[in-house]
């Protein structure tokens, strides 16, 4: 008769407890990259609403009263050449609208996210992302 040795309470008690100790090391490294690039993702999307404003500002000789006449042409606009973005441009990585004022305060133009909250201030990753900075 062959004996068959299967592992004790107290072995995988201890397997267990370092398997939760990695995951414990290991999963906020990974939550905390994916919210790093939520943000670099809003910084490039308002690059590219910037490019689009330009853009419309050429082609109408104004620049948009709101972020909407990038996607859908407004009714006074002459020589409108889009759309120049996505309607799903609009919205950052929160789903939350951007946000733009002309004129702006900073610029020509502003054009700003309120970070993962989507309040006003904050920081780290509650902070504004704005085409000013």
């Amino acid at each position: 008769m062959t004996a068959t040795r299967g592992f004790s309470l107290i072995e995988l008690l201890v397997v267990l407890v370092i398997l939760g100790l990695i995951a414990g090391l290991v999963v906020p490294n990974i939550m905390q990259r994916g919210e790093d690039a939520k943000v670099r993702a809003a910084q490039a999307e308002i690059q590219r609403l910037s490019m689009a404003i330009d853009e419309f500002y050429l082609d109408s000789g104004r620049p948009p009263r709101e972020l909407r006449e990038l996607v859908e042409r407004p009714a006074n606009a002459r020589n409108w050449n889009g759309p120049y973005v996505n309607a799903s441009n609009l919205i950052d990585p929160w789903d939350n609208a951007y946000n733009y004022r002309y004129p702006g305060e900073h610029r020509s133009f502003d054009i700003y996210s309120n970070g993962a909250d989507g309040s006003p201030g904050g920081e780290g990753i509650n902070q504004p992302i704005t085409n000013w900075d």
